[in-house]
Order: structure tokens, then C-alpha cells, then sequence
């Protein structure tokens, strides 16, 4: 990649200061080398092979750059920039961070401006030049450095992009439905460096909740994007502690704004069933079908409602069926009935108990039931017929 150099104080340098410098420049590439060993604990090893190679590069490459935009401060740095690319992609490749490869740099640009100065003083370069020329070198390895972390961002960003991809492969095939063999399991789970657990459960939240929750999950959750719906997989969710932790996170507004399903805990090859819970009763949440009393939910504790949400078409039909008789009544009058009917399949018929849920009079309760009676008949009595009735209800509250 060629860039061209952004406005620098070398600019100002008189092109002669080269001819000053260019004498020293295999003494400045060997001291450099030889404090960077010294001082920077990470480069304290032989220079040889490949990493010997890159810093020797690295080192000869910025004194030659540097004298080339002393002669001509207009141009461009060429394919040289590459190289400072790549030695901060390399430093990610290695497992470091940044930390040793800019202490080499100021290293470096501590011994070249010493020597620099020595060889400037010598030739009789005036003061303003010299002050000039300090600056020039510190700017300059401002802008290397630079460069590095612009490799090593990027190539942070492809890993964490491999990553991403291994562990979504990961999850889809532990989430598959009939389970994955064993050995697949393993051999996907060792790329995406994930220890298979025993048991684990499902969870599931909104796509744009899923990076906050993941940077705050315990660190052998397993997070990815499926369908659409974020997915962590928890190993071990109901292990001693485990639960509440996982409680605290969920609790936890900085980490999700939305609803979050917790499904079963079970064997691995069982998740494929905890993620379809979590996954059904995120979307009863959403639709509005599921009132939670918190954003955290546990997928076992409302399967009956999820049960009502999931059968929608089949509660439309029963409810079409069994409050057929209350078609006629005006809007008003037929919400009265929904409600007493309701009361009614709930308090098992105990007009005193349907008063206290309705909050209204024992008579005005006893009077809506004789009504009710009047309209359903034998329905009320009949087991069969009460629990559709009750499905229907509760399928498709009364609307006040």
C-alpha cells in the first residue's frame, strides 16, 4: 500500500541534512539493535531467524524512510510502510501486546537522535536545524508506531472475525436437532478453543443485546448470533454459584436492555431443546404474549403461557368454539361474561372467591354466574368443556 506522508517538521529540513546522517547509518542500526536487546525484555533473544529478520528490517527500513523524506518531504513512503504493518500484525501473531514493540521503537528513536546529534554538531548544522531535526525524528516514529497499531488492529479484527465464525459454526452445530456426533462436537469445539461441558444450558436475548452480555458472562460461555436471536450457551448453569451469577449478569441493565430466557439445564445432547424454549418464550415476550416479572426468565417457569403463545391458530378455534354463546352480547356485556367466566374456571366455582377476583358485591357475582349459566348451560359442568373454556380465557384474555 502506497501513503502519502502527512504534512511533517522534516519538511522544513534542508535536503543537505541527508548527507549528514546517511555516514551513520550502519553504526545508529547496530546500536539500535543492540539496546533494543538489552532494554526491551521481550526482544532479549538473538536476532536470528524470522524475528531476527523482522526487527533488522524494521530497524534499516525506518533510518532509509526517514532520509528519503528529508530529501524529498512531498513524496510518498511507498511500500515501505508495509513493513511497520507488519510488525504490529506480527506482535498479535506472537500473543503480545503493543507494549514491547513501541518500547523498541523509542528505544530506537532514542539512540538515532544521540547519534544523529553527534554527526549534526560535527558537520556544524546551527542550532535551529538541529532542534528541527529532533523533532523531525520523534514525529517520524510517531508515525511508524502509528502504522503498527493499525496492523495490529487489524489483525486483531480478522481473528476476533475467525473467532466469531468458529463459535457460530460451534453453536449451530450443538443446537442442531437430531444432536451432532460426539467427534464432530469435539473436533469443531477444539478449533473454536471451547472445552465441551457435560451439561449446559441455552439462553437467549435481542441480536443487539447479545455483544454486552457476552463481555460480562462467565468466561466459558459460549456466545454467538443464530437466526437472528442471540444465543449463549452456559456450561454447568445450575453448578454450585453458577446460578447466581448468572442471576447478577442478567440483572445487570449494562448488560441487557431486553428480555433474556434462561431454558433447562440439561446433558449436552439436550440443548437443542433448551435453546427452542428460550428462543419460544423470547419470542411470547416480545409478541407481548408473556408479561415477565423480571427481564431475566426462566423458560421453565412459564411454559403454560408459552404453551397458550405457541398454539395461537389452535386457542383461536377452541375460543371460536366455546364462547360462541356470548357472540350476541353487546361489547360491554360480553367482557363482563369473558371475565366472570374466568373467575369462574379459576375459583373452581366459589361465588364468595369470584367476588374477591372480580371486586365486586357476592350478589353482583352470584347474579353475572346465574347470567353465565343462563348462556353456557351444561358447558360449565362438563370437565372437558370447562378446560376448553379455561384454555380459551386464558389462550385470549378478556380485553378491558
Amino acid at each position: 500500500m502506497t501513503t502519502s506522508v502527512q504534512p511533517g517538521p522534516w519538511q522544513a529540513l534542508p535536503p543537505s541534512v541527508a548527507d549528514v546522517i546517511e555516514p551513520e547509518l550502519d553504526a545508529i542500526s547496530e546500536e539500535i539493535m543492540a539496546t533494543i536487546a538489552r532494554e526491551v525484555p521481550a526482544y532479549a533473544r538473538p536476532f536470528e531467524g524470522s524475528f531476527g529478520r523482522g526487527v533488522q528490517t524494521g530497524v534499516t527500513e525506518a533510518l532509509r524512510q526517514f532520509l528519503a523524506l528529508i530529501r524529498s518531504p512531498s513524496g510518498a513512503r511507498g511500500p515501505g510502510r508495509e513493513v511497520y504493518v507488519a510488525l504490529g500484525r506480527g506482535e498479535l501473531r506472537q500473543g503480545r501486546t503493543l507494549d514491547s514493540l513501541q518500547s523498541a521503537y523509542r528505544v530506537g528513536a532514542r539512540v538515532a537522535w544521540r547519534r544523529i546529534a553527534e554527526a549534526a554538531r560535527r558537520a556544524g548544522l546551527d542550532p535551529e536545524t538541529i532542534s528541527l531535526l529532533a523533532e523531525s525524528i520523534f514525529a517520524y516514529i510517531e508515525e511508524i508506531s502509528a502504522d503498527s497499531v493499525e496492523g495490529y488492529a487489524e489483525a486483531r479484527s480478522l481473528v476476533e472475525d475467525e473467532r466469531r465464525r468458529r463459535r457460530r459454526e460451534l453453536a449451530a452445530l450443538l443446537l442442531r436437532d437430531p444432536p451432532a456426533e460426539e467427534t464432530d462436537l469435539r473436533a469443531v469445539a477444539a478449533g473454536a478453543g471451547w472445552r465441551l461441558p457435560r451439561t449446559a444450558a441455552a439462553l437467549a436475548v435481542a441480536e443487539e443485546d447479545l455483544d454486552r452480555l457476552a463481555a460480562r458472562l462467565p468466561p466459558d460461555a459460549l456466545a454467538a448470533e443464530v437466526d437472528g436471536v442471540g444465543c449463549a450457551v452456559l456450561p454447568d448453569s445450575e453448578g454450585p454459584g453458577r446460578a447466581a451469577q448468572i442471576d447478577r449478569t442478567l440483572a445487570d441493565r449494562r448488560a441487557v436492555r431486553g428480555p433474556a430466557v434462561l431454558g433447562p439445564a440439561g446433558p449436552l445432547r439436550a440443548l437443542s431443546t433448551s435453546w427452542s424454549l428460550a428462543r419460544a418464550m423470547l419470542r411470547a415476550i416480545q409478541a407481548g404474549a408473556v408479561e415477565p416479572d423480571a427481564r431475566a426468565v426462566r423458560a421453565d417457569d412459564a411454559l403454560g403461557q408459552l404453551l397458550l403463545f405457541e398454539n395461537r391458530p389452535l386457542i383461536d378455534r377452541i375460543a371460536a368454539r366455546r364462547l360462541a354463546p356470548l357472540s350476541d352480547l353487546t361489547p360491554k356485556a360480553r367482557l363482563r361474561m369473558e371475565q366472570t367466566a374466568l373467575a369462574y374456571v379459576r375459583e373452581r366455582g366459589n361465588a364468595a372467591a369470584m367476588a374477591r377476583a372480580l371486586d365486586v358485591h357476592p350478589q353482583t357475582a352470584r347474579y353475572r354466574l346465574a347470567r353465565l349459566r343462563e348462556l353456557l348451560g351444561s358447558e360449565l359442568d362438563d370437565p372437558d368443556a370447562r378446560f376448553e373454556l379455561e384454555l380459551a380465557l386464558r389462550g385470549r384474555p378478556p380485553r378491558s
